[in-house]
């Protein structure tokens, strides 16, 4: 590639931008540090001055530098002060408590004239709506019969298709024969839990874990072990062999990269150690991977999948949290449980939707997927530091947040005295939601913690959102 080349110009801004990102967040440069000029960016990385200018701007666009006439670049962005949550610490009893009265209450509370911090989506505005649009419209003139009939039971082709393409991001190897569409990554989890398990049969999360999964576990009468969980590396593998190793586990489901709600990510070495042990007790693993696609740094994490190689990996995920919610386009790897699963669809589903799959299949194709990602990931950075560097300003000291390298949710931890469901009753009466800690958890736990979504675009009536529950807090 040459540097005329308008991707490999693209490829190697952003490069040059996330190694300087790196050295910010590692503390190399602090803030008030000047950066190397363009022309030693030039010489240094045997670029352009144009593109050395474009991984500037970038950085600038994210608050981490900022541009002073006729000196040069400077650190902008100052290293929280502020510390981490605790490592999770669950019961490692069996726990079934419902909490669905709480996630009822927040959802009950869903209004467009609320500033809605507790949705795990991103805002519409940040979503392709019009080439999604056009996408739609695009299938609906040329599907057969205007895509009102039911599709292969595995799933639109083209569709799975892609999806194998971009496996290849996170050092997989999948055919479109290794993956069957569903409605949403719900959907995959659900199909994956009701092949795999029985009533009364025990599965283990990590803890804090997404409410939904919560909800799955109980409406099929499932036990489920919590366990302990650090907030920037995910599960605590020596608790996981512990409890493979004393209960009769079915199955475990973790969120392996950016987990929701604390933002953690297993280290590529992590999750090839779980795979290892799960296949040693031949337990299966259900990966739900979101959030891989909305990473911070010069590169995708890697899966659980990516180690598996007895088919005991059941990778699922969707377009839900990066291009369109309410499209409900999801898929699975069954690995060695493809008849099982493909059973449990034609029972429950048939089929997932036509229209849709193709349109997304469609949106993939032509390559508009990546460049939408681009933007989306910059925003999506650029709102996480506003986010935390408002939380240091206005909510007390001894705050603790997580300090997520993708995604967008934020799990902040307060002091004990401090009920968050309580302190939501009195936001919302504010038209502000969060999401309180209680609800990622069967035990009782969490209560002074809570989950903040940095989905929506940063301005300043968010700013004053954030104020508004650190001033209730204080």
């Amino acid at each position: 590639m040459t540097n005329s080349d308008p991707a490999s110009k693209s490829y190697l801004y952003e490069n040059i931008a996330a190694d300087i990102t790196h050295q910010i967040y590692a503390g190399v440069l602090v803030s008030g540090d000047k950066l190397p000029s363009l022309r030693t960016i030039h010489q240094h990385y045997k670029v352009s001055i144009s593109t050395a200018l474009q991984a500037y701007y970038l950085l600038e666009s994210k608050s981490l530098i900022r541009s002073v006439p006729q000196s040069g670049y400077y650190v902008s962005y100052k290293l929280q002060n502020m510390a981490l949550p605790n490592q999770s610490r669950p019961s490692l009893s069996l726990s079934n408590a419902d909490t669905s009265n709480i996630v009822s209450n927040v959802y009950d509370s869903i209004s467009t004239d609320h500033i809605m911090l507790s949705l795990g989506v991103p805002s519409a505005e940040l979503l392709p709506l019009p080439k999604l649009n056009k996408a739609l419209s695009h299938a609906l003139h040329t599907l057969p019969a205007h895509g009102s009939g039911y599709e292969h039971v595995l799933g639109n082709p083209k569709l799975r298709r892609q999806i194998a393409r971009l496996s290849a991001n996170w050092g997989g190897k999948l055919t479109e024969n290794d993956i069957l569409t569903t409605a949403g990554c719900t959907g995959a989890m659900f199909q994956a839990m009701v092949a795999l398990t029985q009533k009364g049969d025990t599965i283990a999360v990590e803890s804090p874990v997404y409410f939904g999964i919560l909800q799955l576990a109980l409406s099929l009468g499932l036990k489920v072990l919590e366990l302990p969980t650090h907030p920037e590396t995910g599960i605590e593998l020596e608790a996981l062999k512990t409890a493979l190793q004393k209960n009769k586990i079915k199955l475990c489901l973790f969120i392996s990269n950016f987990s929701n709600p604390m933002g953690g990510t297993m280290p590529a070495e992590h999750k090839r150690e779980a795979v290892r042990l799960l296949a040693h007790h031949d337990v299966p693993l259900i990966e739900n991977d979101l959030y891989g696609d909305l990473y911070f740094g010069a590169g995708r994490p890697v899966n659980c999948k990516t180690y598996d190689e007895s088919g005991l990996v059941l990778l699922c995920s969707s377009v839900s949290k990066t291009l369109a919610p309410g499209y409900r386009v999801g898929w699975l790897t069954p690995g060695k449980f493809t008849e099982q699963i493909r059973r449990v669809k034609f029972a429950t589903a048939i089929s997932s939707t036509t229209l849709t799959q193709e349109a997304v299949a469609d949106f993939l194709e032509k390559g508009r997927y990546e460049s939408h990602l681009k933007k989306l990931r910059n925003t999506l950075s650029s709102n996480s530091l506003h986010y935390r560097e408002a939380i240091r300003k206005y909510f007390p000291e001894g705050t603790k947040i997580s300090r997520p390298k993708g995604g967008f949710m934020l799990w902040v931890e307060l002091n004990p005295k401090i009920n968050t469901a309580e302190l939501y009753d009195q936001t919302i009466k504010r038209k502000v939601s969060f999401a309180p800690g209680r609800m990622f958890t069967l035990q009782n736990q969490y209560n002074n913690c809570l989950r903040l979504s940095y989905g929506l675009p940063w301005t300043p009536q968010l700013n004053n959102a954030i104020k508004t529950i650190g001033n209730l807090i204080h």
